[in-house]
């Protein structure tokens, strides 16, 4: 779906709650205010429900908005600031709880009219952060990677890849919106925003403000609880990632690259080095005038056509092994199942310690051999002693390893049948991860991948991915992980 189509369903059901409340129960004031609080309420309605099926998803978004902000105002006059933002990215998580279930009942105020004064305040306050979120964000376009926002003058020609968060998250994972989009889609809800401010008694209110007061307070109850259940005890019910249950990895990975590679470049932006003045040329024309004369301009960027198939995150789609190597084929070509533990962060503390290691000097020395009747020469030891050296010490956090215990009977289950496991760990060398398979105890290997990625497959740490054939069978989260016979019968039959 696209922000038009949702646009249109929107209005169209804006439309019939304007003509039940304007005809049928005769409560409103002003036909364009009765429409707006409820084409704004609906929208409010929908777009923080899409993310309340999948929090963890806009803390996520967030916590790259936050490490954005923190880069920025540090070395500037604002750095003062900066420090926020950790402690921000620290509760990212019950910041997006609070985001979105404030933002779905105020989608709910709007449609009653609730304390029509108070509403229309929240409605401004609340758009005017999400313009400025996504203005900034639409504004580092313009900012090459190497500057600072707040050089201005740095600032050159406007190109998406400049751009720090190259989506909003304004509606989750259900339709990706570049910051540009959301920006403008922000600037025009600025203008009902103003309305309401300025015309807050036409609003139409349903029911008594005794109703009112239950239905907001039930709504805020019943939303939190919706929203936790979507990461603490179950997976998002409702999945819009690339990555969701039946999904065939392996094919729409194949299609991605191959259509990624049929793209071609139809035109460049070059900016003059003496001038600064920006033109786009045709790929034929830089070609055969510009393509080897470096000396008086500069390339902003390529303008290519678009893939027929949009890249998603499983281009993305790797994971390596200790070496370094990179063995996600093998899981894609396998037609055997399989199970994979995700894990995007391991939980704990590190720390150092000094330890002593041993320090053997070697010389060389002649022997005579009686056997071969010669001389040869061999390494002997010269000098044992120790040398300090640190070493990194984790301190795993208890409760994360109770929920990798609860993995042990079904993995061995799994195993005793034949079905291969293996764990895959976002963010961790390779001594780390060889840190904590030790301390599970687990005999399974354990790979390196991207967290992002692993993010974006399975909202659960850790979580239980079926493959086979490339296809992603099931998922489940780690405190509604089955027996391993019960996966059996749903899914598989014993090798």
């Amino acid at each position: 779906m696209t922000i038009q189509t949702l646009v249109l369903y929107i209005a169209i059901i804006a439309l019939v709650l304007t003509f039940v409340i304007g005809w049928i129960k005769k409560g409103h004031k002003s036909w364009l205010m009765t429409f707006l609080q409820s084409f704004t309420g609906v929208l409010f309605l929908i777009s923080g429900w899409v993310k309340a099926v999948d929090p963890m998803g806009t803390a996520f978004k967030l916590e790259q908005y936050f490490a954005e902000f923190e880069a920025t105002f540090q070395g500037t006059w604002f750095s003062f600031i900066a420090p926020l933002f950790p402690f921000f990215e620290h509760y990212g998580l019950l910041l997006s709880i609070v985001t979105i279930v404030f933002e779905m009942v105020l989608g709910i105020m709007l449609l009653m009219g609730d304390r029509p004064k108070l509403t229309a305040w929240l409605f401004f306050l609340l758009v005017l952060f999400f313009t400025f979120l996504t203005g900034f964000t639409f504004l580092t376009g313009y900012v090459p990677m190497d500057a600072n926002f707040f050089n201005f003058s740095a600032w050159g020609p406007y190109s998406a890849t400049n751009m720090r968060v190259t989506d909003c998250g304004c509606f989750g994972d259900f339709i990706t919106l570049e910051p540009k989009t959301s920006f403008f889609k922000d600037i025009v809800l600025m203008f009902p925003a103003l309305y309401f401010l300025f015309r807050h008694k036409d609003m139409h209110q349903l029911s008594s403000q005794r109703t009112r007061n239950w239905i907001v307070l039930g709504a805020t109850v019943l939303l939190t609880l919706y929203c936790v259940n979507n990461y603490k005890w179950n997976l998002p019910h409702a999945d819009f990632r690339p990555f969701k249950a039946g999904a065939d990895i392996a094919a729409i990975k194949a299609a991605e690259e191959e259509a990624a590679a049929n793209v071609q470049i139809r035109a460049w932006r070059i900016r003059d080095k003496s001038t600064g003045k920006v033109k786009e040329l045709s790929n034929q024309e830089f070609m055969s005038g510009y393509s080897e004369n470096k000396d008086s301009w500069e390339v902003i960027e390529q303008l290519k056509t678009a893939p027929e198939i949009p890249a998603s995150k499983i281009s993305d789609f790797e994971y390596l092994d200790e070496t370094g190597h990179p063995v996600s084929e093998d899981l894609l070509a396998d037609p055997e199942p399989s199970f994979m533990i995700v894990c995007y962060e391991l939980k704990g503390t590190t720390g150092q310690e000094q330890v002593m290691v041993p320090d053997t000097t070697y010389r060389l020395d002649t022997l005579f051999s009686e056997d071969s009747n010669t001389m040869e020469v061999v390494r002997v030891p010269d000098r044992i002693g120790e040398h300090p050296e640190t070493i990194e010490i984790y301190t795993w956090d208890k409760d994360y390893l109770k929920k990798w215990e609860k993995l042990v009977p079904f993995i061995q289950a799994a195993e005793q049948d034949g079905v291969p496991v293996a764990a895959v760990v976002g963010g961790a060398s390779s001594y780390k991860l060889q840190e904590f398979a030790g301390a599970v105890g687990l005999g399974i290997p354990f790979y390196e991948a991207d967290d992002i990625l692993l993010k974006t497959i399975i909202r659960s740490n850790p979580g239980i991915v079926l493959w086979q054939d490339g296809t992603i069978l099931d998922k489940w989260h780690i405190r509604k992980l089955p027996d391993y016979e019960t996966v059996k019968a749903g899914h598989f039959t014993a090798r």
